[in-house]
């Protein structure tokens, strides 16, 4: 993989892990905090991308908004699956299982579908960190879990999928709307989350009392993940302009690792052994891609 995306995708993990935490520590909220960390997004690129369509020397394009309109569907659904996931399930289960369904489907669809041939040093990479990643994510559950944290484990798993599904969608539709149709990501990203503010935002009036404890009580974290979660897929979007999505998709998930610690040491949660031995396979993988 050329040395620049490989590094924008590096960056991008570590935002992206850190925005995932927050995103955690939500336990009430749902879809209102979806919608105001996508609201804040918007707010915040919308000067950005003021300034990216001024110096961009192409004219928009009405291929520009549609392509938006669709990645903004994709993410409302992937936010709200999450979000969802998280209420129900473990970080170290949820999100493991989401990052590693999510390149699994990415790949072959590219390979399938879009003639991608990443090589063979590329796809076992991609196996080893898809591999690395259920070690991570699944296994046996403690001899001493009760039976709700078993149904509670069983759901984290469910919506793994769920959003790993979503991811799959999103980053091939976005692998081809900045190559294909040489959608500008700044401006792309920035359409998107507008959309995606003013999709949600019927739902999220209904209840204002909710919105206000949720930014009262939780301003942090909307703040964090507003303005970490769009610099983190902006890293993703430009490394997908000169770097396949068979290996982009795949390397992402150096997140799986930082993830799964942060998972152990911040918030206390178990099988630590299990999820750094899947750790060490996914950084396998990362360097077999690095290397393809």
């Amino acid at each position: 993989m050329n040395a620049t995306a490989l590094s924008f995708v590096v960056i991008a993990a570590v935002i992206h892990a850190g925005w995932n935490l927050a995103a955690k520590r939500i336990r009430r909220g749902g879809a209102r905090f979806v919608w105001a960390y996508y609201s804040l997004s918007a707010i915040l690129l919308v000067p950005v991308m003021a300034v990216s369509l001024a110096v961009e020397p192409q004219r928009p394009q009405w291929t520009w908004l549609v392509a938006a309109v669709v990645t903004a569907v994709f993410h409302v659904t992937y936010g709200i699956v999450l979000q969802r996931g998280y209420a129900v399930g473990d970080l170290s289960v949820v999100y493991p299982v989401a990052r590693g369904t999510g390149p699994l489907i990415s790949v072959l669809a590219a390979v399938v579908l879009l003639g991608e041939r990443p090589g063979v040093l590329g796809l076992v990479g991609a196996f080893l960190v898809v591999a690395g990643v259920l070690v991570i994510g699944t296994g046996r559950a403690p001899e001493h879990a009760d039976a709700a944290d078993r149904v509670a484990r069983r759901k984290g798993l469910v919506y793994g999928l769920l959003t790993g599904l979503t991811i799959a969608a999103y980053t091939l539709w976005d692998a081809h709307s900045v190559t294909g149709l040489g959608v500008p990501p700044i401006v792309y990203f920035g359409t998107g989350a507008i959309v995606q503010s003013l999709l949600m935002t019927p739902y999220a009036l209904k209840d204002r009392e909710e919105v206000s404890w949720l930014w009262r009580e939780h301003k942090g974290e909307v703040l964090i993940v507003g303005v970490l979660s769009p610099v983190a897929y902006l890293l993703v979007l430009y490394a997908l302009q000169i770097a396949p999505v068979s290996l982009v998709a795949p390397a992402r998930e150096l997140s799986i690792v930082l993830g799964g610690v942060a998972a152990w040491l911040v918030l206390g949660e178990a099988n630590a052994v299990r999820r750094l031995a899947g750790s060490v396979v996914v950084l396998a993988g990362i360097t077999a891609i690095a290397m393809a």
